[in-house]
């Protein structure tokens, strides 16, 4: 059994994503930590055992699924600059 076939690989590996995320804001790694969580209980409870292949298909959709559901969430002007119309000096 390969190392992508433990439950416990995907789950430290989201966490590790998580930390990433904390240190490199901007939602960049959120989908991915999300999705490699969600794979590792899928690993975990035994509905993917299918090969390296599947696994790494379930974990693309679960991220990019994720990274929708997120932008949807927290909206995708989070990661735009601020265009000021006015200045806080005119009257």
């Amino acid at each position: 059994m390969s190392w992508f076939g433990l439950w416990w690989v995907w789950i430290v590996l989201g966490f590790a994503l998580g930390v990433l995320e904390v240190l490199a804001p901007g939602y960049i790694f959120l989908g991915f930590a999300m999705g490699a969580v969600v794979t590792g209980v899928l690993v975990g409870v035994g509905l993917l055992g299918q090969g390296l292949p599947v696994t790494l298909l379930v974990f693309a959709l679960a991220s990019l699924g994720a990274w929708f559901a997120t932008r949807k969430l927290l909206g995708a002007q989070a990661s735009k600059a601020k265009i000021w119309d006015r200045d806080i000096n005119d009257n």
